[in-house]
């Protein structure tokens, strides 16, 4: 942004080339406008880019502006000693030539006024409106990134909060980075370094997310040269010494015009070829470069449906590569990206990727959310509700990330979040059994996904069907895949008290979305006793607590320092007729009399112990409930118990034999005499055949 503004007298020397546009830029930002009746001589090329995406734009705003801010910075100096109205102007022409709207450009022309100069945010509203007002003041706010690595996370918590849901902000900023990269040169090379360094782990990922294409690679491109030069200039050289072995490119792209003239199709073919970064990545991939790897075809066309109409032609004539197929036009990349990917061979076995869209499509996909125009223009006249702006890119994705920084209040934390999130290159969608569509980075879980849709109301998750299927929360999902979260009934609570289960710390290592880690572990954090393993509290004579807290008490005759626990095996409530024995430790585990476990301890020679219920109705129960698979058996199972007033401890559902699925479940009734109703409930499922409790041969 500024950081390069100095005073005539401070004026730095040269140390980089500069180029022809900044001595024109400079020279005519000096002479200023050449008459009161048209646009400024050095704001004219701006124009005419402007014109070419917005033939009726009205061009005297930016003349307005340009005034504005030549007369503000005039005196200021970039330290390659041109005039500093040519960054503003500079940035401008980036953004007019992606087909920004006027309102962005007039703001990208004052983004440096308000915190160089002595224009005022009240001034830029009343001579420009709150629009502009708006935009600018965002801009403002993102502070340097040149304050040194300890600066760097809170620097860009805020640059995303001064994003203010506008996505033109962040289009601003990053054609700025862009400008400042080209004529970094003046910089000292550890400084260099350094912003070469946040361009790549933030601002390049940031563009991408964007969709704003041409940006990112131009950015890809410098930060390579500066990180590593000497993979650069090897890379420079092998384009330069591009190779010449099989057919070139102009050959192949010939003989696929020869091929749509001759099915009827109107299609533009051009050659596209890779910008550095690609060629590296390509060359290290394949080794040997041939002369159709130093680029790709791109087939422009009229509608959607002349794009498969390509796409059959190329298949039916060339020899395709099915493993590089991909449709990104009836599944759109989450950055608005739509094309056809395809690779195809020709007769001596060169392969080449095509690349088939629409004329919009390749607007969109190079400039992003920058083609949108004024992204946040209401549809219809109608207003935005709670004056909230719609995220363009993909519904919710800036929103997401702004909710999920406010909840890192760890600079350090949201840093390593923030980075591990742009870090994902791929995204996929999951459907919600309910309606909609969840875009989530690829390797998510289902964890991931309940938080995505529930928020915090994910603490409850306690299991997921994927397509249809019985999965547990570390489930990876696959793009397409249908997901139906379960949620446990009843309020999330701390563990020992009423309520559903909490999350557990291994879910951490499940989840990939910042948004889930961040929850989990803020539950976590207020709830330190889910992280430890439940101890044995002193027991008085007599009446001791077996288990938790909230499981039925008993009274036992057997010395102070017993621990006493309900077995697993039959999980005893009263009223049942119970029984304990004392096992290895001195503990007493407490059964059934009817347990068959009674009969294996009465063969060992153990003495029974005196065991009678307490007082306390509360009691925990595991249940079996066999069943016929068919789809939303468990969510009328769960709706069942929790109608009946059961909170869900854990559950598990064993794959389906022979049509047949066996649910296990361990409930905490608030009272042990609604468990016959309880059963009755769940036997009154459709599909539920049997419902009984846990009672089986304990492992030997």
């Amino acid at each position: 942004m500024s950081a390069e503004a100095t005073s005539p007298g401070a004026r730095s020397r040269r140390r980089g080339r500069t180029s022809i546009d900044l001595r024109r830029l400079g020279r005519a930002a000096l002479l200023g406008p050449a008459s009161r009746d048209r646009l400024p001589d050095a704001i004219g090329h701006v124009a005419d880019a402007h014109r070419a995406h917005h033939p009726d734009a009205d061009l005297l705003v930016l003349g307005k502006a340009y005034v504005l801010a030549e007369m503000s910075h005039r005196g200021q100096f970039r330290k390659s000693g041109e005039p500093y109205i040519t960054h503003p102007l500079a940035v401008t022409l980036i953004l007019a030539e992606l087909g920004a709207e006027t309102t962005t450009l007039t703001a990208s022309l004052l983004h440096d006024t308000v915190e160089d100069t002595d224009v005022t945010l009240d001034q830029v509203r009343a001579e420009f409106g709150d629009e502009v007002c708006y935009l600018v003041d965002g801009v403002t706010k993102l502070e340097k990134v040149d304050y040194g690595a300890a600066a760097e996370p809170e620097t860009f918590r805020k640059m995303l909060v001064a994003t203010g849901n506008d996505v033109r902000v962040m289009s601003i900023k990053l054609a700025d980075r862009l400008h400042n990269m080209r004529t970094l040169g003046v910089m000292r090379p550890e400084k260099q370094a350094r912003i070469a360094k946040v361009t790549h782990d933030v601002l390049i990922p940031l563009a991408e997310r964007l969709g704003v294409q041409a940006l990112k690679t131009e950015l890809e491109d410098l930060v390579f040269a500066i990180l590593q030069p000497e993979e650069y200039e090897r890379t420079r050289a092998v384009i330069a010494d591009r190779a010449t072995t099989g057919p070139s490119l102009d050959t192949i792209a010939e003989d696929v015009r020869r091929t749509l003239r001759e099915a009827d199709i109107s299609a533009e073919v051009v050659i596209r070829p890779r910008h550095f970064v690609s060629v590296h990545r390509a060359r290290l991939k394949r080794g040997e470069m041939r002369g159709t790897d130093f680029g790709r075809l791109l087939v422009l066309v009229g509608e959607d449906a002349d794009c498969y109409a390509v796409l059959g032609e190329l298949h039916t004539c060339f020899t395709p590569v099915i493993s590089e197929f991909k449709d990104f036009i009836a599944a759109p990349k989450y950055n608005l990206y739509q094309s056809l990917h395809t690779a195809v061979a020709g007769l001596d076995g060169a392969v080449v990727e095509v690349l088939i869209r629409t004329h919009q499509m390749h607007r969109v996909a190079e400039a992003g959310v920058v083609a949108l125009g004024n992204p946040y223009t209401p549809v219809d006249g109608a207003e935005p509700a709670d004056g909230e702006r719609a995220d363009p890119t993909r519904p919710g994705w800036l929103s997401r990330l702004l909710a999920w920084q406010e909840s890192a209040t760890d600079p350090d934390t949201f840093w390593t979040t923030l980075r591990a999130d742009l870090a994902q290159d791929r995204e996929i969608s999951v459907f919600p059994a309910d309606g909609g569509m969840l875009g989530l980075p690829a390797g998510a879980t289902c964890v991931d996904a309940a938080y995505a849709q529930y928020g915090d109301g994910a603490h409850g998750c306690i299991g997921a069907r994927v397509n249809g299927r019985l999965a547990t929360l570390s489930t990876v999902l696959a793009d397409g895949d249908t997901v139906q979260l379960l949620l446990a009934q009843g309020p999330v609570q701390a563990p020992g008290d009423s309520g559903g289960p909490g999350p557990s710390p291994e879910w951490l290592d499940h989840a990939r979305t910042p948004a889930a880690r961040i929850a989990i572990a803020g539950w976590l954090a207020a709830n330190p006793e889910s992280l430890k393993v439940p101890e044995s509290e002193p027991r008085a004579p007599g009446a001791v607590t077996a288990g938790r807290r909230g499981v039925a008490n008993v009274v036992v005759d057997v010395p102070e320092d017993a621990t006493v626990r309900l077995a697993g095996c039959c999980t005893p409530v009263p009223p049942d007729d119970v029984t304990g024995f004392l096992v290895r430790g001195g503990a007493v585990t407490v059964h059934r009399a009817a347990c068959s476990a009674v009969g294996r301890m009465a063969a060992l020679g153990r003495s029974p112990v005196a065991v009678s219920w307490g007082d306390e109705a509360e009691c925990r129960v595991t249940l079996y409930a066999e069943s016929f698979g068919r789809p939303r058996l468990l969510a009328d199972l769960t709706e069942a118990i929790a109608t009946a007033g059961a909170a869900i401890v854990s559950a598990n559902v064993e794959p389906p034999s022979e049509q047949r699925v066996r649910h296990t479940y361990t409930l905490q009734l608030p009272d042990a005499a609604g468990l016959a109703g309880l059963m009755r409930a769940m036997r009154d499922v459709p599909g539920v055949f049997d419902v009984r409790r846990a009672q089986h041969e304990p492992a030997s």
